[in-house]
């Protein structure tokens, strides 16, 4: 069974909202997924982090990039890129901003970038936008993203009242692509 740990930050709960929906579609498609807050990681945290065969990235966007408090949590994985731990995991991100655009693809791209100074192996959403006249706000994708999850919440919405229903439902099944993608990726690298 493949181990896919979500480390996130949440600064008003939405973006937790959201981890905890990538976390639901991974444990439904078979992975052995975690959820561990940026602000939280010790000693154990780290231990199952290295353990992990994938790592999804979660942060919302903040003036342009990821929060601060994610920042931090990047910036202190310095240990484990020393000695490159992460080398080959699986890893994947997600975001939330208020506004439907909101800079969140400059967010995304941080989480390329520290994924790809680790060594690790890149997985998108795998999913069609809903681009057509008939979509509606509720549809899986309906904020369109390729390389990473984006989400949107607006300003004077409560984590009661967002993400909506479609975009929990895209991380539902983006956390379901990469328990596939890791087991497909650990199962290769296992036979090898």
């Amino acid at each position: 069974m493949s181990r896919i740990v979500i480390v996130y930050h949440s600064g008003y709960g939405h973006t937790k909202k959201l981890a905890e929906a990538v976390h639901a579609g991974a444990q439904g498609a078979g992975a052995d997924a975690a959820l561990i807050a940026a602000g939280d990681v010790g000693d154990a945290q780290w231990a199952e982090l290295d353990a992990a065969d994938a790592i999804v990235f979660g942060a919302p966007t903040y003036m342009g990039g990821p929060s601060a408090d994610f920042k931090k949590f990047a910036d202190a994985t310095s240990k484990a890129w020393f000695t490159q731990k992460w080398k080959d995991k699986i890893a994947a991100g997600f975001t939330n901003s208020a506004t439907m655009n909101g800079d969140k693809f400059s967010t995304i791209q941080y989480f390329v970038t520290l994924a790809m100074q680790h060594s690790m192996i890149w997985a998108g959403t795998g999913m069609m936008p809903s681009n057509t006249k008939a979509a509606t706000r509720n549809d899986l994708n309906y904020v369109g993203g390729f390389t990473g999850l984006l989400a949107q919440s607006p300003a004077d919405a409560s984590p009661d009242e967002a993400p909506p229903a479609g975009d929990l439902e895209t991380a539902k099944a983006f956390g379901a692509r990469i328990a596939a993608v890791t087991a497909r990726w650990t199962g290769e690298a296992r036979a090898s």
